[in-house]
């Protein structure tokens, strides 16, 4: 009668380990199957440009993405015409690959519009900007677009130091603010704000850091 007894035991302590096995293979075959399968690098960067180019009014077309696995690194470089752009360009970036760093790249130019082209939404949208970045704008249309147009100049023809001037303008006078490397930047950005077609004159406020 013991030995029947010890023989059950037996078997039934057999039976665990088979079944904690077959456990366990079918745990990690759900596993497998809800990892997501990996990207190669240009499974990245076909990803990015497709979410980019799925945003039509984000008009960053000339937007180029380069990804690096082994650094677990995106690099975005290209011209955009707006902050705004800049930072949904890399956001999506981010989306994509939360865990890469996001190297920044990217040129900030504005368009350039003709006097013809400039409306009322325009002017305020770019009275706006200038007050969050601390710069005045008169309440003409004018006003408003001769602050657009002397930023753009100066971020189409500066270094990046000198995108960051602060461009007040009122009754036609334009007045720079802000501290540049230079001697020769603080001539430039005088010169290409004093140029600018409807500018009536130029306060070059600006300050040459002490090297």
């Amino acid at each position: 009668m013991k030995l029947r007894t010890l023989g059950v035991i037996t078997l039934a302590c057999g039976l665990c380990p088979t079944v904690f096995i077959l456990s366990s293979c079918s745990d990690t075959r759900r596993a497998r199957a809800t990892e997501s399968p990996k990207m190669s690098n240009s499974d990245i960067e076909q990803s990015i440009t497709a979410k980019i180019a799925s945003e039509p009014d984000l008009d960053a077309k000339d937007v180029k993405v380069d990804s690096d696995k082994d650094k677990a690194n995106i690099t975005v470089k290209g011209t955009v015409y707006s902050e705004a752009a800049r930072t949904r360009v890399l956001a999506i970036a981010k989306s994509v690959e939360p865990n890469f760093t996001i190297t920044d790249k990217i040129d900030v130019k504005p368009r350039e519009v003709s006097r013809e082209q400039y409306t009322e939404e325009m002017a305020n949208q770019a009275r706006e900007t200038a007050q969050s970045a601390g710069e005045k704008v008169g309440k003409s249309l004018e006003d408003a677009w001769l602050h657009t147009k002397v930023k753009t100049k100066l971020a189409a023809n500066s270094t990046k130091e000198a995108t960051k001037i602060n461009v007040d303008v009122e009754n036609r006078v334009v007045t720079l603010r802000g501290r540049v490397d230079t001697a020769e930047a603080k001539r430039d950005a005088g010169r290409i704000a004093s140029e600018t077609n409807g500018v009536r004159r130029v306060n070059n406020q600006l300050v040459v850091r002490a090297s």
